[in-house]
């Protein structure tokens, strides 16, 4: 008989499906934005909008994903709730993972200890998390505080220039694919964590979906995909004329 899940896990649960709701809302007037070229100029305002959800549907999916069960115990949940930031929490997480599949407790993660493959993974997941997804994890707080043009750093004094540049470099594209790339990696945790019986089944997959989706972010235009909506709208709009 399966173990009825924790009350704070159903918890963050309803909390993923609510984000994930408005998520899609918001995606949705974003591509009727793009696919009506903006007459409104409200696509920025979305893409602002659609960074601030994503950047909550990430802390709220490593907390559902904290209190899986069976998976992180006690006393590792507050090992990784102990960082500062959510970065170095998500990091931690990936750490904690790997030792506890490889039954590690203080040895280092190298070759040696996880094998060539499990080493090369988790320097993948490191990896996504401080070229990809850094920025949407870190822009979240400024976006709550209306810092939607202008980043100032922590002292409220200056423009912070990457983050300034990272958020008007952003569009309904790269965010689309780094949702995706949050979900990969955060499953592919949760087979190290908590279904050893399926790992070695699902990790791989987990890792070939995350790895297009990374690709996907570099080869993928958004020029077409600013296109392909405005035709598709084109098409539609055709048919219904009378």
């Amino acid at each position: 008989m399966s173990k009825t899940p924790s009350k704070i896990y159903r918890q963050h649960v309803c909390n993923l499906r609510e984000l994930e709701l408005a998520i899609s809302h918001t995606g949705r007037l974003a591509r009727a934005a793009i696919a009506s070229k903006d007459p409104h100029r409200s696509l920025r305002s979305l893409l602002r909008l659609y960074s601030f959800l994503l950047g909550a549907w990430t802390e709220t999916r490593l907390r559902k994903l904290l209190h899986e069960d069976p998976g992180f115990s006690e006393a590792e949940r507050g090992s990784i709730t102990a960082e500062t930031t959510q970065l170095a929490q998500w990091n931690a997480t990936v750490n904690i993972a790997f030792r506890k599949h490889h039954k590690l407790s203080r040895a280092p993660l190298d070759e040696r200890t996880l094998g060539v493959a499990h080493a090369a993974r988790r320097v993948a997941l490191l990896d996504v998390l401080s070229e990809e997804l850094r920025i949407v994890i870190e822009l979240r707080n400024k976006l709550a505080h209306g810092q939607w043009i202008y980043p100032f750093n922590n002292e409220g004094t200056a423009v912070e220039e990457e983050k300034y540049r990272l958020i008007n470099k952003e569009n309904l594209l790269s965010l689309e694919f780094k949702y995706a790339l949050v979900g990969h990696l955060a499953d592919a945790v949760h087979d190290l964590v908590v279904s050893p019986e399926t790992f070695e089944r699902d990790f791989e997959a987990h890792f070939r979906r995350l790895f297009q989706v990374r690709s996907n972010l570099v080869t993928r235009s958004y020029t077409k995909y600013e296109q392909a909506l405005t035709r598709s709208r084109e098409k539609a709009r055709a048919v219904r004329k009378p």
